[in-house]
């Protein structure tokens, strides 16, 4: 059955079950409020899951070829899907079933004939609750002096864009940047001028990097990073050719510097096309080898290289240079 959708309003709902009649019933209760999407199978919800990312699921458990409790583990083994709130929705009503729904990580258990009320509420609640969940884990994601995403976010994405990259073939690249001199300019001009500095450069590096896929984070301290899903050597050239100017005009005097009157930063950038045997730390490892080469070269440039994975070994050892 092709699935029922009304058009995006506020939080998506998934509801899951194979009698059009109830299908009919949650849509009319729920859709003046929320984007209701509703499938009749399994297959056809997990499909629908991963294409809308809804904020809740609404799950009926008696249902041909895969049941609800099949679908909910599905879900919940899926690290896409796992964080998604399920409610059961079922016409089982003794306790040990709802136990065993609840045991599979569903949020609720609704039992049948609904008290429509009671539904609209329940999914209030947990459509709160989920909101509250996803501004918890944005904030966790963000570095709160720069405002761009932080070291764990950085990690996340890495991880995401290798998978995705192995899956289709396609190159991935990286770049590490480091500021100059940064801890002589902290002593200088003091850490508020610093943090001050750090916010000017993130905007700087945010706007560098446009395309939809690009990724630009405060990888800790002084460094920042940027991940460029579907760019090869050539294009990766192009794009990190340019950063040194672009930091260097928003003129930050710098009078620690050895190089400059003012601010700049040095880069180290490699691409591959990743491979299901290698992991991305080993893309990390060797971008930062690229920026350590920059800072031994004298600062103030970028180092741009491509790999083959299948030639490089799998132990990588970071390259060390003192940050005089």
């Amino acid at each position: 059955m092709k699935p029922i959708e009304n058009s995006p309003r506020r939080q998506k709902i998934l509801i899951v079950d194979d009698e059009l009649s109830n299908l009919m019933v949650l849509n009319e209760a729920l859709r003046v409020d929320y984007h209701v999407i509703a499938v009749d199978n399994g297959r056809d919800a997990l499909r629908a899951a991963l294409r809308i990312r809804p904020d809740l699921i609404l799950l009926d458990i008696l249902m041909p070829d895969m049941d609800g409790y099949e679908l909910c583990k599905a879900m919940k083994a899926d690290p896409v899907l796992r964080e998604i709130p399920l409610i059961f929705v079922s016409g089982k009503t003794s306790e040990d079933d709802e136990s065993v729904g609840l045991g599979l990580g569903a949020v609720d258990y609704l039992t049948k004939p609904l008290n429509l009320a009671i539904v609209r509420r329940r999914v209030a609640i947990h459509l709160e609750l989920k909101r509250q969940n996803d501004l918890l884990s944005r904030l966790a994601l963000v570095d709160g002096l720069t405002g761009i995403p932080n070291r764990r976010a950085f990690d996340d994405r890495l991880s995401e864009e290798w998978r995705r990259a192995v899956r289709i073939g396609s190159y991935l690249s990286l770049v590490m940047i480091d500021i100059d001199w940064f801890k002589q300019y902290n002593d200088i001009y003091g850490h508020l001028a610093g943090d001050i500095c750090l916010r000017r450069i993130a905007r700087s590096l945010t706007t560098a990097f446009t395309r939809a896929g690009d990724f630009v984070a405060r990888y800790g301290g002084e460094e920042f990073s940027c991940i460029l899903p579907g760019v090869d050597e050539r294009g990766l050239a192009s794009e990190t050719s340019v950063l040194g100017f672009r930091v260097e005009s928003l003129k930050i005097p710098h009078s620690g510097s050895l190089i400059s009157r003012y601010v700049t930063i040095s880069s180290g950038a490699i691409c591959c096309i990743p491979v299901q045997s290698d992991t991305p730390e080993t893309l990390l490892h060797l971008a930062d080898v690229q920026l350590y080469r920059s800072k031994d070269q004298g600062r103030n440039r970028s180092n741009v290289s491509s790999v083959n994975l299948d030639e490089v070994p799998h132990q990588v050892m970071r390259k060390s240079s003192n940050d005089q």
